[in-house]
């Protein structure tokens, strides 16, 4: 339960600052060309809001809203959301949306979207600025990865190290790292000291989804970081050892451990160690019922020789707009993906982005994990769907290039599908959630 409410905050915390962000670009660039807005809502507020304030003299309602699905920014003559009909079969004043240019108008749908990317770079520069990048070269890890059972049909081995997809060198385990091994047509690795190029099927990502078992993570030996139970204590473990042994087992890394561990869970083994100083010893250690031994482990990053790079004010912008950026072409290359079989069954609601999040705070990583959020708030609303932006600004170009403008009533109608297209893409996304939830458990 601990870990849900943590989850739960750091989703709720980081939704409220894009979708302030958002609604602010909409607001600062109608007050801009003086069009009044009626209500700057952070959630949603049907019946009733946990708070509301109106300044004096002033034309716009703030507040919080009690469903924390959103918010939103109601712009006078606009047809969104609201569905103000009675406001629209007013004349128009000459302060509504509906009466000014439709460069002005262009301007006020396209600033949420820009104002979520903008945001995305500050904090990409930002935690740049502040953390640096310190990553693991893929060189480094001499055991190599343990990949995941899709990538070894494919022909990938544990213990291999990842050199090449196709010309392209690869250097860290990442998102980059997966669309490069996956759009491949051959990826060279090391394996045995040798150079081996696996051939990558054109559907690697489809199997990647389809079998939901992910790509590949580090292969590291189980050094022991931290003795944290009496019971590792007195069986004479210490930090440093290296557990190569359970029993006859060998234990070359710590997945291998792990797996043998659980095996043996309930009873007491014998392991075979390598101290720090080189010597060797063999230890009886109760295993508990969840297959633990009290210790905690080393980390890859703790074993292996990282790399880390620093910034300033004036490298760390021009750094956050290339990762912005990387950021969002990368994403947008992967919803060639949402349109097959596998990704449309791949596609989770609020559940699934709360998952991301760490189970403890990490300032760095909740960070992070906004700005990518923002990036990608951006791009789905960009899309030319009504009652998106995109849709907004799909009309007013329309309008813009044949000098036409839809009628209202039109709009409306637009309104209308969109709405049901969005709520209907809701309910499928939370509601893979919730069947991922039951056949899990």
């Amino acid at each position: 339960m601990e870990t849900f409410l943590i989850k739960a905050l750091q989703l709720i915390l980081s939704l409220s600052i894009l979708v302030l962000v958002h609604e602010f670009g909409h607001f600062l660039f109608a007050r801009l060309f003086k069009v009044r807005v009626e209500k700057f809502y952070l959630f949603f507020d049907p019946w009733f809001a946990l708070f509301r304030f109106k300044p004096k003299n002033s034309d716009t309602e703030y507040g919080v809203g009690w469903l924390p699905l959103g918010g939103y920014c109601k712009i006078s003559g606009m047809i969104d959301e609201s569905m103000d009909k009675e406001q629209m079969a007013q004349p128009p004043q000459p302060w509504e949306f509906r009466s000014k240019p439709a460069g002005q108008r262009l301007l006020i749908m396209v600033g949420g979207v820009l104002f979520n990317f903008l945001l995305a770079i500050f904090i990409y520069s930002m935690v740049l600025f502040t953390w640096g990048d310190t990553y693991l070269p893929l060189r480094n890890v001499t055991a190599g990865m343990e990949f995941s059972q899709t990538f070894r049909e494919i022909g990938f081995r544990n213990g291999d190290i990842l050199l090449r997809a196709d010309d392209e060198p690869l250097e860290r385990l990442d998102e980059h790292c997966l669309r490069e091994v996956v759009g491949a047509r051959t990826v060279t690795v090391l394996r045995d000291g040798q150079e081996t190029a696996i051939a990558i099927p054109a559907d690697a990502m489809q199997r990647l989804l389809r079998n939901k078992d992910g790509f590949a993570n580090y292969r590291y030996p189980a050094v022991i970081d931290k003795v944290v139970a009496e019971t590792a204590q007195q069986a004479g473990l210490r930090e440093g050892d290296r557990i190569t042994a359970v029993d006859t087992v060998a234990s070359i890394a710590f997945s291998d451990l792990r797996e043998q561990l659980y095996a043996d869970r309930g009873r007491e083994a014998t392991l075979r160690i390598v101290r720090a100083d080189g010597s060797t010893a063999q230890l009886t250690v109760p295993i508990d019922s969840a297959g633990h031994i009290g210790v905690q482990m080393r980390s890859p990053m703790a074993l292996y020789e990282t790399t880390t790079r620093t910034y300033n004010l004036f490298t760390a912008f021009p750094a956050g707009v290339a990762l912005g950026w990387n950021t969002l072409t990368g994403y947008v290359g992967d919803m060639k993906y949402v349109f097959t079989r596998e990704g449309a069954s791949s596609i989770g609601g609020f559940g699934t982005i709360g998952n991301i999040f760490p189970a403890a705070w990490d300032a760095r990583t909740f960070w992070m994990l906004t700005a990518f959020l923002s990036v990608i708030l951006a791009f789905m609303n960009i899309l030319p769907i009504p009652a998106l932006d995109g849709g907004h600004i799909m009309f007013l170009l329309y309008e813009v290039v044949t000098r036409r403008k839809p009628s209202d009533k039109f709009l409306e109608y637009a309104q209308i599908v969109g709405m049901v297209l969005l709520f209907g893409l809701l309910l499928y996304a939370n509601g893979n959630d919730v069947l991922r939830f039951f056949f899990r458990s």
